[in-house]
């Protein structure tokens, strides 16, 4: 866990970015399998859920879960669990009941990114992520949708994946949950492209030796040891390995 400075760079590092949406739970299959990574950044109410936090972003105000009821079932134990962090939070303003309280460095980020487009907690995350360097980022709990209530969507998905494109362009690897929504990550592989879904042999994507996205028909991809299907997007050993039989 680290200490309140926010000074260390994260410049070329490998950093989880952990929020509150069902694929979290990869993250922590992903602890069991011992997948290593440099920081782990929690959103909002995952400081009361990982153990080990180097930097959180909860840009609502302090005072929303210390002197109101909005945040609902999770006002307890952000009570409990703030006062008490030793590791930065980011967020709009400064709270003396929060110590580890810092000011989300607004002017810098938009200035370097040349974007003000922010409206989740995610996204500034990500550009933040952006603005210090930082090599590779891999998503989990950032779902906003979900295939067992196709009635329910947060806000904030699009802007999570204009940030994610903008890392992509400029270099940094992006890795989303094997079961979150983001970008289709969840979608069977021979249904990712539209059109050739509908297929008897769709084509559909793969990494390639080198790690960059090709294409080939479904059938190669199932005859081949060789040729593994698209799933994380530059973080393929984010997916556990888990038991064929019970």
């Amino acid at each position: 866990m680290s200490s309140l400075s926010s000074t260390q760079s994260v410049e070329g590092k490998s950093v989880a970015i952990v929020a509150m949406g069902q694929s979290q739970l990869d993250f922590h299959l992903s602890q069991t399998h011992s997948v290593a990574f440099d920081e782990v950044w929690a959103i909002n109410a995952m400081v009361g859920i990982i153990p080990e936090i180097d930097r959180a972003f909860i840009l609502d105000p302090m005072s929303r879960f210390l002197d109101t009821e909005d945040a609902g079932t999770m006002t307890e134990m952000m009570r409990k669990k703030l006062p008490e962090a030793n590791y930065p939070i980011f967020s709009c303003e400064i709270d003396e009941r929060v110590p580890a309280v810092q000011e989300y460095p607004i002017e810098e980020v938009v200035t370097y990114n040349r974007s003000a487009y922010l409206n989740n907690t995610v996204a500034y995350a990500m550009a933040y992520a952006l603005w210090q360097k930082v090599g590779q980022v891999s998503l989990f709990g950032v779902d906003f949708t979900y295939k067992s209530n196709m009635h329910f969507a947060e806000a904030g998905r699009g802007c999570v994946e204009f940030w994610i494109s903008k890392c992509i362009s400029q270099g940094m690897s992006v890795g989303i949950a094997p079961r979150s929504t983001l970008l289709d990550t969840n979608i069977p592989t021979s249904e990712k492209l539209y059109g050739y879904h509908r297929l008897e042999n769709p084509k559909v994507p793969y990494r390639d030796d080198d790690g960059e996205v090709a294409i080939c028909n479904f059938s190669e991809l199932t005859e081949s040891e060789n040729i593994k299907p698209v799933g994380m997007i530059g973080r393929k050993d984010l997916t556990p390995a888990e038991p064929s039989k019970y």
